[in-house]
């Protein structure tokens, strides 16, 4: 006997959460299904704790810089009130009995357990059928990549899940990743005293940012005591008598722990795609503009391969709702932000200078030190930052752009609608940007880019 509905959601984080509550509650039978804690990755193990940790030690940071701008202080770091802050207030001790009812009282039926594809609009867990009349949506994610690195799997490494849970804190730390999550915990356990070095194998950390932001940022983090190494081939992780070692090159690095934070792995392998003709050895999953894969079937969040976010997630989620819903919705990428929430923040949108060019297109570039804005200048102590921006001079918009700063994801929302709504850098340049604020270095790039 199988139970027929009217949609199936597979993986309940923010977006497959969020898509099932809004067919149920339009009036659709629902059936969600997740073998793991209801919201995802991202508020038990991803932005909401981690940006617990990044607001306490943001908040030591500024303590430290007093001396010579307020006075003097000495600044006591303590990991305790953080770590409940994050059980407390974040997780509910990583239980999701709230989202659960959340999800139930929205007129959704949840289901515990791995849910697979057993054929068209068909899907099994742990026994029990189910078929979809209108169809499945999926937003499995994605878990923790690990790097094919010689004895690392015989290792007590640790992801991003185990550092989210640290009641205490090593003494030393390598972290092995130098992408948004690795900078972002590497910066915030070094605050905290820890001894951080960041391995990156590729020739810069945050990689898929603009090289000037790499830098600025680099600069930060050696200036700030953490040491980071790139272009690195890591040949092999031993771990014996409570510390780890790490061969790299010619040198061997050691450490009391090890943050692997080399990446995410899309979770398909396991879910059935096959049953339906798609390839399950697929890293991630083609959809039409209406996050559609095939008749039926549907797919957010992180294995569309658009961005692994949890804005992207819940965009896509309001385009499939609707579209299941017979209504008009499509995707639009040329805009997407992103931001790393190092200090100074890394906020981007859009294209590189290095994308653009590679899209053939006639490109102006135009930047502004942000520690030389008026803001930045009154700012002083930890004001490193720029704007840099990217034009379609065929065209007079932004194509891209990056702002980094202390505000720099809060300076990115008005680049990011300069950049969605096309506006006409001709338009920028005749706008009103209040003073002084660190936005106002928008028209100073702006003005850049005609020199």
């Amino acid at each position: 006997m199988s139970n027929e509905v009217d949609v199936i959601v597979i993986g309940l984080g923010p977006g497959g959460e969020s898509v099932a509550t809004e067919l149920a509650q339009a009036g659709l039978e629902v059936v969600g299904i997740d073998k793991h804690l209801v919201g995802g990755e991202c508020p038990y193990y991803g932005c909401v704790p981690t940006k617990m940790m990044i607001r306490a030690v943001d908040l030591l940071q500024e303590g430290r810089r007093i001396s010579g701008m307020a006075g003097d202080s000495v600044v006591t770091a303590d990991w305790t009130p953080v770590a409940q802050r994050i059980a407390d207030e974040a997780t509910d001790h990583w239980d999701d009995k709230v989202a659960v009812e959340r999800l139930e009282d929205a007129g959704v039926r949840f289901v515990r357990g791995h849910g697979r594809l057993v054929g068209p609009r068909q899907v099994e867990v742990d026994g029990e059928a189910f078929v979809a009349k209108r169809g499945v949506v999926l937003n499995t994610g994605t878990e923790p990549g690990v790097p094919p690195v010689a004895g690392l799997d015989e290792t007590p490494y640790w992801t991003n899940r185990d550092a989210v849970k640290l009641e205490q804190l090593p003494g030393s730390l390598i972290v092995i990743g130098g992408g948004a999550i690795g900078a972002e915990l590497a910066q915030a356990f070094a605050r905290f005293g820890v001894r951080v070095t960041v391995l990156e194998v590729a020739d810069r950390i945050l990689a898929p940012e603009e090289p000037e932001a790499s830098a600025i940022v680099t600069t930060v983090f050696g200036d700030e005591g953490i040491q980071v190494l790139t272009g690195v081939t890591i040949e092999s992780v031993k771990h014996a008598e409570g510390q780890f070692s790490v061969e790299v090159g010619d040198q061997v690095l050691t450490s009391e722990k090890l943050l692997v934070a080399a990446g995410r792995r899309t979770n398909l392998e396991d879910i059935g795609l096959d049953a339906v003709g798609l390839d399950p050895q697929a890293r991630s999953l083609d959809t039409d503009e209406h996050m559609q894969v095939i008749d039926g079937l549907w797919a957010i969040g992180d294995i569309t391969g658009k961005g692994a976010f949890t804005h992207m997630s819940m965009y896509q989620a309001s385009i499939a709702s609707k579209a299941i819903l017979g209504a008009a919705a499509s995707a639009d990428y040329r805009a997407v932000p992103r931001v790393t929430f190092t200090d100074p923040e890394v906020g981007s949108v859009g294209m590189t200078e290095k994308q653009a060019r590679d899209a053939g297109l006639n490109v102006r570039i135009g930047s502004a030190d942000l520690a030389s804005s008026s803001r930045g200048w009154i700012h002083k102590a930890g004001n490193a930052g720029l704007i840099k921006l990217v034009e379609d001079s065929g065209e007079g918009v932004l194509v891209g752009a990056t702002a980094v700063g202390p505000s720099g994801g809060e300076i990115l929302s008005a680049l990011t609608v300069a950049v969605h709504a096309r506006v006409p850098t001709s338009t920028l340049a005749s706008m009103i940007y209040a003073y002084p604020t660190f936005h106002r270095a928008i028209e100073d790039a702006v003005k850049d880019l005609s020199s």
